[in-house]
This record gives C-alpha cells, sequence and structure tokens, in this order.
C-alpha cells in the first residue's frame, strides 16, 4: 500500500520555526512532483510548495521567502522548512506525490502557530 508519512508538526509562536517532513513508503516507484499543501478551518486546501525531481520549485506567494521545500526522490521524501510563521500559517497541512498523473495524499498533520 502506497502511503506518504508527515511529521513536524506543532503549536509555535508567531515568528517561530518548523520543520515538517514527509517519506513515502509501500511505493515501488518513484514520485515526479512533491509538495505540501495545507487547509485552514472553514477553507479550501490550498498550495504551499511543490517541487519537481528536475529541481524546479513553486511557491505560494503567501509563503515566498518565508518556507523553503526540498526533497530527495530517491527516498520519495519531502520536506518544508517554515521560518518567520504566522498566525495565518496555522493549518493542516498535507504532502503530496505525484506520479504520472496520479497523485497520492498523506493524513496530514497539525501546524498551529499562535499570536
Amino acid at each position: 500500500q502506497v502511503q506518504l508519512v508527515e511529521s513536524g508538526g506543532g503549536l509555535v509562536q508567531a515568528g517561530g520555526s518548523l520543520r515538517l517532513s514527509c517519506v513515502g513508503a509501500g511505493s515501488p516507484f518513484t514520485y515526479n512532483l512533491m509538495g505540501w499543501y495545507r487547509q485552514a478551518p472553514g477553507k479550501q486546501r490550498e498550495l504551499v510548495a511543490t517541487l519537481l525531481s528536475s529541481g524546479s520549485r513553486n511557491y505560494a506567494d503567501s509563503v515566498k521567502g518565508r518556507f523553503t521545500i526540498s526533497g530527495d526522490f530517491a527516498k520519495n521524501a519531502v520536506y518544508l522548512q517554515m521560518n518567520m510563521l504566522k498566525p495565518e500559517d496555522t493549518a493542516i497541512y498535507y504532502c503530496h506525490g505525484l506520479r504520472l498523473g496520479v497523485g497520492y495524499w498523506g493524513q496530514g498533520t497539525q501546524v498551529t502557530v499562535s499570536s
């Protein structure tokens, strides 16, 4: 069974940092794209950052300059370093992997930023 498992969420004060990790398990393949999405209460899930196996990165405007995505596609792993966190970054963060048009999701990890 293909699984993406996130870790690293938690409670942090505004201005603080967190590092999220996601590792794929059970997949006989490597992903073409991995990334992070988030969903705040009452809002739709939104893209945070993506990373292509080519190394190309894409960020939501709201996190540019504060978040950094990195990964190791050989290990089906992706990371999100989040600095200068704001209360509006509070959400459940989901890891996403894409392979030949088929998407896979992790269960999510809660990030809460207090003011």
